[in-house]
């Protein structure tokens, strides 16, 4: 698998590590598998480790994602997600925009500390 899925020490937020090339095929898969763990433990909000990890996917294609793909009862669109790129990587800028276009509690940070900060505030 290009991603490991756990739950945070604190029990607070899942966490989800994914290394290599992403499409939507592969983020559709821990998405589903990470927001299963979520409902079952209680958690709606996710830790996104995509600094090892650019997106290839095409402008129309991370679209549908957001805006179809996305919108089943698998995911909870109530969910808070941060997701951590490296600071080089703009793959994911327009996946961020269209998520959150669509309805989605995503952002995008470069510091790991800033992220888990957005997961933790009330």
């Amino acid at each position: 698998m290009p991603y490991i899925i756990t739950p945070s020490k604190n029990g607070k937020y899942i966490n989800v590590k994914v290394k290599g090339d992403i499409d939507t095929k592969i983020a559709m898969s821990y998405n589903i598998e990470a927001h299963a763990l979520g409902k079952k433990l209680g958690i709606n909000r996710y830790f996104v480790d995509l600094s090892k990890s650019r997106n290839i996917e095409s402008v129309a294609d991370n679209y549908k994602f957001a805006y179809e793909d996305m919108k089943t009862p698998l995911i909870d669109k109530s969910a808070r997600v941060a997701a951590l790129v490296a600071p080089e990587d703009h793959s994911h800028d327009f996946i961020e925009t269209v998520l959150q276009n669509s309805g989605f509690s995503i952002r995008i940070f470069t510091d790991r500390k800033l992220a888990k900060n957005f997961l933790l505030k009330e």
